[in-house]
């Protein structure tokens, strides 16, 4: 991979905006906010919300920018909560870059992986996002997965390289481990960027790209996804897990029109799977019996649906 040559001009660069959204992770936020400024692309700014932290992760962003403040343009924002999904879209209001990634305040970017995605957007025009992997760590920075996808989901990898591949992973077999997409601004704008309200806000952002074929993939490292103790409890909290499902089944009912056959098909034989998990954890086997079976007619019914000659729905 080539680097840009940063002797030039930072003003023929596009513009990407990096946009954190931090919240109760005072232990982790500095490092995230390094890697920022050590990666090498030179066209960039830093869009920093604290969304009602109640450790000190809000000091820990104020003196690292109090710092910094002549080495890149930031802006820092500290507020009461209102949820990522709000944050994320407050954040989008307040940069200025023609792309747009996403972060977290417990991960942190890898250098060159913001080269790589923007070289990516430059050469795929039609293309309104690109993800790329993450390598997995621990709270003590220690690597634990050379590959969030392959690794730590059990993704396949080479469905990513076609527009039908990313429908069904991004349907089937969601595998968006950590902040690794950078985003057209114009792209956000089209799909109505996050919807505000959700947990799994993340899950339906792309799938609404996906069924535009907008995203596009690389395989390439592009950030650090860090397990801990809080992220971990929140996997292993069983209430937790059952409304974050109930959730997703939603989401995956509500899009399923935005997609042509078979993937409508697929997007409901997916509500089906979850809706069975959601049985399973609540140990209601007559529900658990009856979504296996409807996932499982669905799924073989997606593979005699004839796809779509109609234009696509349009995201909403």
């Amino acid at each position: 991979m080539m680097a840009f040559d940063v002797s030039n001009n930072t003003e023929t660069l596009p513009l990407v905006s990096v946009l954190i959204p931090a919240f109760n992770h005072e232990r982790f936020v500095q490092r995230c906010l390094d890697s920022v400024l050590e990666d090498p692309y030179p066209a960039k700014e830093l869009i920093i919300i604290d969304d009602g932290s109640t450790d000190k992760t809000a000091d820990r962003i104020a003196d690292w920018v109090a710092t910094h403040c002549m080495d890149l343009p930031i802006e820092y924002v500290r507020r009461e909560n209102r949820g990522i999904a709000a944050t994320l879209n407050e954040l989008v209001a307040r940069a200025s870059g023609e792309f747009l990634r996403p972060g977290a305040s417990d991960d942190y970017l890898l250098p060159g992986g913001l080269d790589a995605q923007v070289r990516y957007l430059l050469t795929h025009p039609g293309k309104g996002a690109v993800i790329g992997d993450s390598v997995v760590v621990d709270q003590d920075d220690k690597k634990i997965h050379e590959s969030g996808m392959r690794d730590l989901h059990r993704a396949n990898k080479h469905l990513y390289r076609s527009d039908d591949g990313i429908r069904r992973a991004i349907i089937s077999q969601w595998a968006i481990g950590g902040p690794v997409a950078l985003m057209r601004r114009s792209a956000l704008d089209t799909v109505d960027r996050w919807s505000e309200g959700l947990r799994i806000e993340d899950w339906d952002l792309f799938l609404r790209l996906a069924a535009r074929d907008a995203l596009g993939f690389i395989d390439v490292s592009v950030c650090a996804y860090r397990i801990h103790g809080a992220n971990l409890s929140k996997t292993r909290h069983t209430p937790t897990r059952v409304i974050n499902l109930a959730e997703s089944r939603q989401v995956a009912l509500r899009r399923a029109c935005l997609f042509d056959e078979p993937y409508r098909t697929l997007l409901r034989a997916q509500s089906h799977y979850i809706g069975a998990k959601i049985a399973f954890l609540q140990r209601q086997p007559s529900p658990l019996v009856f979504h296996l079976l409807a996932y499982l007619s669905l799924v073989v019914l997606s593979k005699l649906r004839v796809p779509s000659t109609n234009p696509r729905a349009e995201a909403t």
